[in-house]
């Protein structure tokens, strides 16, 4: 298996930290739980994770980019990247996974059924981290993911649906691993300069993917049973209210344009300020445009001006370019699109008022996902059974499973994060709070497994 071409990227190789943490635990590896019971016998209580295992693989991760804040930045498609890949691929195979790369990128380690019928059980998250990040958004869901593997394996329980973990790819630059999957990767993305400095389209062929053969990694509607992905809160509802484990009820659509003002550049010093065309002083106005119409819809909706360059960025030059971006989300793509018109009406007319043209050009969506309501009951059932409190709620925040939604049923788990921090060194879940998402997780998919 080539998980990527060779490279040196300066950390221990995976296979001797693995097997370092895997024999430090040994000890707590369960025997197994047989198939059956005998006649009179009690029925095996269903397996639970391993907390200490668990917890230790999701600081293993921290070796792979770990900085001293305590956060961790590993970009997608960086030496941090790939070396935290080649960890997750060995613990994928000491679980007994077959594990390989698809065309997009996706690491996959897939467990067979006993029905060669059955469509797979999909579980998993992403690696990668925004620079300067955490240590828990997406590498939970991973170790989370692998950890259940290995709970089934050393229990030997057999799964009549195959069980598929996917690591997808460059989930922080525009999910495109999981978009991949659904065919929403445009060809202009591959051409996209990522953090690590790579571009889309190299990044993946680094991984071990096929940039030329994207389109076929796509896969059909209605090719899997369901997919269930653990996550970090990344808010503080949780947290605020001392609940332990929250159903997602859908997950936002997003839409992004990049936007660009043009006005005249000219000299600071001799320019008055009633024959200036400023580029700058129009882009803030149109920034509190932007948030006075978000702000003002009634609804949910969030909308954000998220970075800003001025042009050509001296300061005795009045600025005759400035290109910015907008983000708009909501759980209704309606929604996105009628806040969008309001916006662009009031860039109209920031543009006439400054003397201005204010383009608008849209370069990435990501649809809108409600989970799936009978998943949404078996997360609930399995929290249940475990004595978890729950609640339902959205999420503000993209993740893989929304591309997945649109290859069938999803279903998403929430767990605290302190004060509701996220994208930051100060990023924590703890330790138990991990344990129990993970148990959840675990009940779902053999619910979901014994459900048909």
């Amino acid at each position: 298996m080539t998980l990527h071409p060779p490279i040196d990227s300066g950390y221990p190789h995976p296979r001797r930290i693995f097997l370092k943490v895997a024999a430090a635990l040994a000890a707590t590896l369960p025997s197994r739980i047989s198939a059956g019971s005998p006649a009179g016998a009690a029925a095996p209580q269903p397996p639970r994770v391993d907390g200490q295992r668990l917890n230790a693989i999701v600081g293993v991760f921290r070796q792979f980019g770990g900085t001293d804040d305590g956060g961790t930045t590993r970009l997608a498609y960086s030496a941090e990247d790939i070396a935290g890949r080649r960890y997750a691929a060995e613990a994928m195979e000491q679980s007994g996974l077959e594990v390989s790369i698809d065309l997009a990128g996706n690491l996959i380690g897939r467990r067979p059924g006993t029905d060669a019928a059955a469509l797979p059980i999909i579980i998993g998250s992403h690696m990668d981290t925004v620079p300067g990040g955490g240590s828990y958004d997406g590498q939970v869901g991973v170790a989370s993911a692998l950890e259940i593997a290995l709970t089934l394996h050393h229990h030997r329980v057999e799964l009549r649906h195959p069980l598929e973990i996917v690591i997808f790819q460059n989930e922080e630059g525009g999910k495109t691993g999981s978009r991949a999957l659904v065919g929403r990767v445009e060809p202009h993305e591959l051409d996209i300069v990522t953090a690590s400095g790579l571009t889309i389209r190299d990044g993946i062929a680094r991984l071990g993917g096929d940039p030329a053969r994207l389109d076929e990694a796509r896969r059909d509607p209605g090719s899997m049973a369901g997919f269930l992905e653990l996550h970090i809160e990344q808010g503080a509802v949780l947290a605020a209210a001392g609940i332990q484990i929250g159903v997602v009820e859908g997950i936002v659509g997003i839409r992004r344009w990049n936007v660009t003002v043009r006005g005249a550049q000219n000299h600071a010093g001799t320019t008055p300020m009633n024959q200036r065309r400023d580029a700058l002083v129009a882009a803030a106005d149109f920034i509190r445009a932007v948030n006075d119409v978000a702000t003002n819809t009634e609804g949910r909706q969030v909308a954000t001006v998220g970075r800003i360059e001025a042009m050509p960025g001296a300061p005795n030059v009045v600025p005759g370019e400035v290109r910015a971006t907008l983000e708009i989300r909501d759980l209704e793509m309606e929604k996105i699109a009628s806040v969008f018109d309001e916006i662009e009406s009031r860039a109209r007319q920031v543009g006439e008022d400054h003397e201005v043209t204010i383009g608008l050009n849209r370069f990435y969506e990501s649809l809108a996902a409600p989970t799936d309501p009978r998943f949404r009951n078996i997360i609930e059932a399995s929290a249940e059974a475990l004595g978890y409190t729950h609640v339902r709620m959205p999420s503000g925040a993209g993740h893989d499973a929304q591309s997945m939604a649109e290859l069938g049923p999803v279903g998403m788990i929430f767990v605290p994060s302190r004060d509701g921090i996220s994208h930051s060194p100060q990023e924590y879940t703890a330790p138990e709070d991990i344990t129990r998402g993970a148990d959840v997780l675990l009940g779902a998919v053999l619910a979901l497994d014994g459900a048909g």
